[in-house]
């Protein structure tokens, strides 16, 4: 049977200024960081639908019932706001649904959530993804740093395998380096997996919360973080798949 997936977020769009002599002119583009994520998945028991961070602040849904038509969730690199301000409150202040508050339900419903780092995941660059003291922070297995909370690790670092879990379910230990994650705090009743070596900072934790299940990956799915040798490592699909199994689970 088909198990359905949100991927919300991993996407930017980014604004050039070119100048040249007394000449200037401005581009834009559009990038998109789940290219080898939803890859690895076709042809596969998941049908993922990416929603990118632009079209996210309107079309996440905003009824508990639109969430439950999936799964499992990933948010990526996609910050609180986002799913906060509706533009129906955005721009023409209405009250609307509070997403976080509907994520949490969604969660205690039975189903799976993950969050995966990048500079708008956890709290994030400058503290502006704002995860710290909302209802998806109540559900998942870390909390955040009330401060921006990147570690950058230009050199490399190489995850540490500390638990057997089926996450890392046939991965071994010999993993590819990173580059960076964000800095979180172990829950009490969560389970660390992997860790940052120098650190001990957690690397990937899975929890539960009322009926379902939670993930954090604090590094990313892509660039900068992960860099090419991760994504073409045998590893990566199997890391990736390990993850939706557990979290689409029905075992308890």
């Amino acid at each position: 049977m088909t198990k359905s997936v949100l991927l919300a977020g991993e996407s930017w769009t980014s604004a050039s200024t070119h100048i040249k002599g007394f000449d200037q002119f401005a581009t834009v583009t559009y990038h998109t960081g789940a290219t080898i994520f939803l890859d690895i998945f076709k042809d596969s028991d998941y049908s993922i639908t990416h929603m990118p961070s632009h079209e996210a602040q309107e079309a996440f849904p905003s009824t508990l019932d639109g969430l439950l038509a999936y799964d499992a969730i990933i948010l990526s690199d996609i910050g609180a706001n986002t799913l906060l301000l509706h533009p129906d409150t955005w721009v023409k202040s209405q009250r609307t649904p509070n997403r976080l508050k509907l994520l949490r339900d969604y969660v205690d419903a039975g189903r799976g959530l993950m969050m995966i780092g990048g500079y708008l995941s956890f709290q994030g660059i400058s503290g502006s993804a704002r995860f710290r003291n909302t209802p998806v922070e109540d559900v998942m297995p870390v909390t955040c740093l009330p401060y921006d909370d990147r570690v950058e690790v230009p050199e490399g670092f190489v995850a540490k395998v500390v638990a057997s879990h089926p996450v890392v379910e046939g991965l071994g230990t010999q993993w590819p380096h990173l580059l960076g994650y964000n800095e979180v705090q172990l829950k009490a009743n969560a389970t660390l997996i992997a860790t940052v070596p120098e650190t001990g900072h957690p690397l990937l934790v899975a929890g539960t919360h009322g009926r379902g299940r939670t993930l954090a990956w604090t590094s990313d799915m892509s660039s900068h973080w992960l860099p090419p040798e991760f994504s073409a490592w045998e590893g990566n699909a199997r890391l990736w798949r390990n993850c939706l199994d557990w979290l689409t689970s029905s075992e308890q």
